[in-house]
């Protein structure tokens, strides 16, 4: 895979479906150039298209990652992580899997407080908490609303063994809760391992 292509797999995680137009912007070159890249990515299973219809007028043709695309980004090695789930509750029970999650999350927890430790505002806890998790491949990032602020992770190098374990994503979320405050309220309003293509969180002030 050449540097362009990178860039395109890279461009559509981080901003979602893309158009010829705006890839070729954002990359470069030219449209021509842009769909011979994209032809190539499609025929190896890379990127998929699809046809959105936006009122009157021919259908915007739209380019998103296909699932051989979504495995160029951090897993955390899923296959074994989900392996060692499957045999820990067979062989344990579901109590040892509880056992698990909360001994993760207590690691999380501390980890991330000495990393956020000093910082008394919002801005700062979300600027550090950003750099961590980007750190551990979650391609984080935020920002400010009229509503608050935002907090978002474009990708999730859990998200196989999540799906087997709803646990792990509950964990994540107190845990944002607890690193911002009581005084913050956080709600996570984008899941990725229900489906959305990252997991977003909006906070605000209660």
């Amino acid at each position: 895979m050449n540097s362009t292509q990178e860039h395109i797999l890279l461009t559509i995680k981080l901003k979602g479906p893309q158009n010829v137009s705006d890839l070729a912007k954002i990359a470069g070159i030219t449209k021509e150039g842009m769909r011979q890249q994209l032809e190539k990515l499609e025929k190896e299973g890379y990127i998929l298209f699809k046809s959105v219809s936006k009122g009157v007028g021919r259908p915007t043709i739209l380019y998103d990652l296909d699932k051989k695309g979504r495995t160029q980004f951090p897993d955390a090695h899923t296959g074994l992580a989900v392996q060692l789930l499957e045999s820990i509750s067979a062989v344990l029970g579901q109590e040892a899997i509880n056992q698990v999650v909360a001994y993760k999350q207590k690691n999380d927890l501390m980890k991330y407080a000495n990393a956020l430790e000093g910082q008394k505002t919002i801005q700062g806890k979300l600027e550090n908490l950003t750099a961590i998790r980007s750190n551990e491949g979650y391609m984080a990032e935020w920002g400010e609303n009229t509503d608050g602020y935002f907090f978002i992770e474009n990708n999730c190098p859990i998200c196989t063994a999540a799906m087997k374990c709803d646990g792990f994503c509950q964990a994540e979320l107190q845990n944002i809760q607890k690193l911002l405050g009581e005084k913050i309220q956080v709600e996570r309003t984008d899941h990725a391992v229900k489906g959305d293509r990252r997991c977003t969180y909006t906070i605000k002030d209660k």
